[in-house]
């Protein structure tokens, strides 16, 4: 594709998400992608697609249907978790490029399906873990990366500003069910966050956990989990998210060898010790020996390009090769993270990561098979229990 200036790109769901990167298209805010068709089932998206889009954007009323007959260069996917799979290896397959938004799925087996179908056809997967272009968190990396800090020896994350009514939960007969998203706060609030404890702190070989399903909600899937974290090298972590907490609090510690970063309400804190408290440990004749170390402030370069930045990025690797934000790999980790936390939840074990597939499926499916289809609400989606779950848009 060197010789193109523009990929033409097609955007497949155009609901919340999908319309405000179609408005980020049309402004010009990535020059390099030249929005080129849109698709979604519903009448009602349509009709708002042929009222607010350029002209020559192309309307299809399927995704299906963009992919086979758009010759568009790649797709943006921004429809229900279930339906990320099918649509991503049918666009993979008629060799199309994909930028899918989070989740990448609902199971890794589904994302492990995923990510074979783009290296065999050799097609670029990429997902919309837009949080990696915030400068605090590129911060606490690099400065984790240049070893300044030692090996981490624990993080803790509290999640739990994703405060949500019943409204929230009222709005969408599909909403906070097992048929209609196949999970609670780990699957619809909490990717970004688990994409980027993995990204910043390693991936996790094992976890207990407790998910509480419908506690703070009347709803039956998770809205409050604790999760314990094991690392190779013996670090540890403990990862807390809740949609039932107001105020909430969103606050990242990472305890190391010769410091710690503490990130809270977007200012990010530092300690350094003047050596590595392993060997301080026992060296020190002092029982109660306590470092004078005052915090510092944690400088960036202040950027935080978020969905645009990471459409930027694809385009910029589909023309000139220059790096993606996450490659088909980081969605895959991301979704073994979140099923291993599920089941540990689900099962009261300490699961080991990767989880069993197999397992994690099979009881999936029997809280599949029964969820309750709400009344009263939107029915904008239906949902169809085939394979590991699927979401059929009316």
């Amino acid at each position: 594709m060197d010789e193109k200036k523009q990929i033409r790109l097609g955007v497949i769901g155009i609901g919340n998400m999908g319309s405000e990167h179609c408005r980020a298209l049309a402004a010009g805010k990535c020059p390099e992608i030249a929005l080129a068709a849109v698709a979604d089932l519903r009448e009602s998206r349509q009709e708002w697609a042929k009222s607010n889009l350029p002209e020559n954007v192309a309307v299809y009323t399927s995704g299906s249907d963009l992919i086979r007959n758009h010759s568009c260069d790649a797709v943006l996917i921004s429809t229900p978790h279930f339906s990320h799979e099918a649509l991503t290896v049918e666009a993979l397959e008629q060799g199309k490029h994909v930028l899918c938004e989070k989740p990448a799925a609902v199971t890794a087996g589904a994302a492990r399906h995923m990510k074979e179908t783009a290296d065999r056809t050799g097609c670029v997967l990429t997902y919309m873990f837009n949080q990696r272009t915030n400068c605090v968190f590129r911060g606490i990396r690099d400065l984790l990366d240049s070893g300044s800090l030692g090996r981490i020896k624990r993080m803790n994350w509290i999640v739990t500003d994703w405060y949500r009514t019943q409204c929230y939960y009222d709005s969408g007969s599909w909403r906070a069910t097992w048929a209609g998203e196949g999970g609670g706060v780990l699957l619809n609030q909490c990717p970004h966050q688990l994409d980027l404890m993995i990204w910043i702190c390693g991936m996790p070989d094992a976890v207990r956990a407790v998910c509480h399903e419908g506690k703070w909600h009347q709803i039956e899937v998770e809205d409050d989990v604790s999760a314990y974290l094991e690392f190779p090298g013996g670090a540890t972590g403990v990862f807390i998210a809740s949609t039932g907490d107001l105020p909430g609090t969103n606050r990242l510690e990472i305890d190391c060898e010769r410091g710690k970063i503490v990130c809270e309400d977007g200012i990010t804190r530092t300690w350094k010790l003047a050596g590595n408290e392993r060997e301080i440990c026992f060296a020190s004749d002092n029982p109660w020996y306590q470092a004078d170390v005052s915090p510092g402030i944690l400088r960036t370069d202040g950027k935080n390009t978020q969905h645009t930045g990471v459409m930027n990025a694809f385009a910029a690797h589909l023309l000139r090769g220059e790096k993606l934000i996450a490659d088909a790999e980081d969605g895959l980790k991301a979704m073994m993270l979140s099923n291993a936390i599920h089941l540990a939840g689900w099962t009261g074990e300490k699961v080991s990561i990767p989880a069993d597939e197999k397992r994690f499926e099979e009881i999936l499916q029997q809280k599949i098979a029964g969820s309750r289809r709400k009344t009263g609400a939107d029915r904008t989606y239906e949902t169809s229990h085939l394979g590991t779950g699927s979401i059929r848009m009316k």
